[in-house]
């Protein structure tokens, strides 16, 4: 069983900047972030295996960068340029075993965080 705790969302006029944190309790392959706005449904960000290869959704490149610590076992997000469309409950996901291509799909991830409410203000 592997815990994540997020940290670091907030509130941020557009164009500012925030970074989020996960701090898991056991080692995962990859570690991912989704976002899932009020009426949406839970959309892929970023995720980072664990030899550092990343991908993002179209939306975020440039402006978000994916890192981990192996050591700590943390992922962060660091987010720039942000817009209200960027607005979302962010949640950290953890994968144990490879998944492949398939990094985009929510089912696929072992474990999740709680959640953290970014809000981005025009």
């Amino acid at each position: 069983q592997v815990q994540l705790v997020e940290s670091g969302g907030g509130l941020v006029q557009a164009g500012g900047s925030l970074r989020l944190s996960c701090a898991a309790s056991g080692r995962s392959f990859a570690m991912g972030w989704f976002r899932q706005a009020p009426g949406k449904e839970r959309e892929f960000v970023a995720v980072i295996s664990w030899d550092g290869t990343t991908y993002y959704t179209d939306s975020v490149k440039g402006r978000f960068t994916i890192s981990r610590d192996n050591a700590k076992n943390t992922v962060y997000l660091q987010m720039n340029s942000l817009n209200p469309e960027d607005t979302a409950v962010y949640y950290c996901a953890a994968a144990t075993g490879g998944i492949g291509s398939a990094y985009r799909v929510p089912r696929l991830y072992d474990y999740w965080g709680q959640g953290t409410q970014v809000t981005v203000s025009s």
